[in-house]
Formats: structure tokens, sequence, C-alpha cells
């Protein structure tokens, strides 16, 4: 079967098997940032956008990313660097292989709820399985990136944020974030 898409913005056209697995095509262009840490759905590690929101590569058939948009964290170095020096400060890091598909959640959440409870933080990111990190430091990670990525806290830190951050939100309205969905 013969598909056209966009990885990484550049458009790309392969003949492949239509049950091959967008995560196994992807890590055979060179891109290794998304990985098969379960085979089954349940860990997040394989984590990719298509057409702008995170799914499982290893769960999406190439017959289906026919025509559509994918983005590796390859792609996404810049906006993730503060994410990652969040993570590192925190002591979430570990051992980095369920990092990349965390990543990629948090940026989506980032830009769809910038101001994001604990609850929509848990639920946004409960399929990223971590193994080493206990969940306690990677949600410091993300509270401390979200404040970050709207400018508050640290000067130092939210001058870098703004830097790396294309379009900063402003400070949440904490009623409004509580009831945003």
């Amino acid at each position: 079967m013969l598909v056209t898409l966009t990885i990484n913005g550049e458009k790309v056209s392969a003949d492949v098997a239509p049950s091959m697995r967008l995560l196994d095509f992807l890590r055979g262009r060179g891109l290794k940032a998304a990985k098969c840490g379960c085979d089954t759905t349940n860990c997040g590690a394989c984590t990719v956008w298509l057409d702008g929101e995170p799914v499982l590569s290893c769960a999406v058939p190439m017959g289906r990313a026919d025509g559509h948009a994918v983005t590796t964290l390859e792609s996404l170095r810049a906006e993730s660097e503060l994410f990652a020096r969040c993570m590192a400060a925190e002591g979430a890091e570990q051992c980095g292989f369920c990092s990349p598909g965390l990543i990629m959640n948090v940026l989506s959440l980032a830009s769809k709820h910038p101001c994001a409870t604990d609850e929509q933080i848990r639920r946004y990111l409960s399929g990223n399985l971590c193994r080493c990190s206990g969940y306690a430091s990677q949600m410091r990670a993300v509270r401390r990136y979200l404040a970050l990525a709207r400018g508050e806290g640290d000067a130092a830190a939210a001058d870098a944020a703004a830097s790396r951050v294309s379009s900063a939100p402003a400070p949440c309205d904490r009623e409004e974030a509580h009831h945003a969905e």
C-alpha cells in the first residue's frame, strides 16, 4: 500500500504493509524517541502527535496514518527543553525510557490546558507509565513547567520559559482553571 504523510514537516511517501505500525515506520526512518515499552498500548512510551493530537503510535496502522501529519519529539526539541529541565530539577527523569512519551503529552497538555488542575494533569497523563519515578516527581515537574510556561515563578526561569514557549499564556484565573476541562 502506498502511503503519503507528513512527518515533522517533511512529506514522505512509502510502500508499506497496511498493518505496519506507525511506531515501526518512524523507528525505521531513524526517529527513535517513540519507543515500544509494552506492545499492548498501555505504557505511553510510543506517543506521537497525529494531526496535533497525542496518539499511541504502536496502535496506529500505517493505513490509518495515510494523509495525516505526524509530529515526533525529534522536531520539538526547543519546545521540550524547558520541561526536560523541570523534570531534572524534580528528579523525574530517572532512567528516561518513558520520558519522550510523557514529554509529548505534557506539551499537548500545556497547549490545551495551560492552567490544568492536578486532576486534569492526572487524567491527561494517565496513559504514561513509569516504573522508576513513583509519579510524585513527575507531577511536581509538570506543575513547575506549566507555571513557568505561563510566566509565573522565578524571574530568571520565567525569562527562560518565555524564550522557549511560543505563546506563553497569561497567569491563570484559578476559579476559571478549576472549572476548565
